[in-house]
């Protein structure tokens, strides 16, 4: 089974799972987020809350059932649902819980992830999670699997898109080929394709570049050479179109430069006092 996500196009995309290590760092930090929020909690409600806890009443019993389902169940439930599956600790580590299809967690993944924590991560203190994250492929731990859940690596800077280039063997091709306006909605698929390439899984992409590379040869003649691969043609074409357009609008530019030296010139040859 390859691992991947099936977004709204019917395009699988690589998403790699986050490794034990990472996700270890990130449940740490999540650690001790929730353990300074509790001190700080425990410190302001000191003088009334602990004195309760200690003599054992029923108030001081409510108190601490409270305050160890808060803190065990409530409070990761809301950052993770709140944040899409990014708490502090999983955002310092650059990694995101989202659901088996890809899509982000809502409530109730996340609580059931809580829920199951209670047991595998405090019960056990984390013993029980490393043991089943270190044996699952996608690394999860029980609550992951109970919810459908698993976090996935994810990059904490923005994408920059691979860059179109002419392929040296079709330029001649390119050159002399007669090329219509693509519409926009084609144009800009075979732009996303050639951008997220490298981040396709291979039967999204291949299937992807087939049909695209198909779409746009009906705008082109004569065809590219036997034999081109469909990537390469996409390449080709928005390429020679980039650099068609841009010729163009410097044609333009000149030409308004012209026109505008002519209209502000004086009539009759007089001399103009600027120049």
């Amino acid at each position: 089974m390859q691992d991947g996500i099936l977004i709204g196009e019917g395009v699988v995309l690589d998403a790699r799972p986050a490794s034990f290590v990472t996700r270890a760092l990130a449940g740490l930090l999540d650690f001790v987020v929730i353990g300074v929020t509790l001190l700080v909690f425990v410190l302001v409600t000191g003088e009334w809350l602990l004195p309760e806890v200690v003599m054992g009443t029923d108030a001081g019993l409510i108190v601490y059932v409270v305050l160890t389902v808060t803190v065990t169940i409530g409070v990761p439930t809301t950052i993770e649902t709140l944040s899409r599956g990014r708490s502090l600790g999983k955002l310092a580590a650059g990694i995101r819980v989202v659901r088996d299809d890809g899509g982000p967690v809502r409530f109730r993944h996340a609580f059931v992830r809580a829920l199951v924590g209670l047991m595998e991560l405090w019960a056990t203190f984390g013993g029980l999670a490393a043991l089943v994250s270190l044996t699952n492929h996608r690394g999860k731990r029980l609550g992951d699997i109970v919810a459908g859940t698993y976090a996935i690596r994810v990059r904490g800077a923005r994408q920059v898109a691979a860059p179109v280039v002419m392929p040296p063997h079709l330029a001649g091709w390119a050159h002399t080929a007669d090329m219509r306006r693509l519409p926009d909605g084609l144009a800009l698929a075979a732009r996303r394709l050639l951008g997220r390439a490298d981040r396709l899984a291979t039967p999204s992409r291949a299937r992807l570049a087939v049909d695209l590379a198909a779409r746009v040869e009906r705008y082109v003649a004569p065809g590219p050479p036997p034999g081109t691969h469909p990537e390469a043609f996409l390449h080709a074409v928005l390429a020679e179109r980039r650099d068609r357009e841009w010729a163009s609008a410097q044609r333009e530019q000149n030409r308004a430069k012209e026109q505008a030296v002519l209209l502000h010139r004086l009539p009759y040859a007089v001399p103009d006092p600027r120049d």
